[in-house]
């Protein structure tokens, strides 16, 4: 019974956390499925800087898009 519990608190955790995650990696212009590392410790660290740091692909090519 525990295990089961233990099992649907993962999926409920992937699915609150993980399918807003996806909407705004695909909103700033990378691939949805990088959502997959955001699951693995550590590199979800690495990429979270990245993001943060890294010029957005949705944002090229726009006027005054880098600060």
């Amino acid at each position: 019974m525990e295990a089961l519990f233990g099992f649907l608190v993962m999926i409920a955790v992937l699915l609150l956390v993980g399918v807003p995650v996806a909407k705004i990696l695909g909103k700033a212009g990378y691939s949805r499925w990088l959502v997959i590392l955001y699951f693995v410790p550590l590199v979800n660290l690495v990429m979270l800087w990245v993001f943060a740091f890294g010029d957005w692909p949705a944002l090229r090519g726009r006027a005054g898009a880098s600060t």
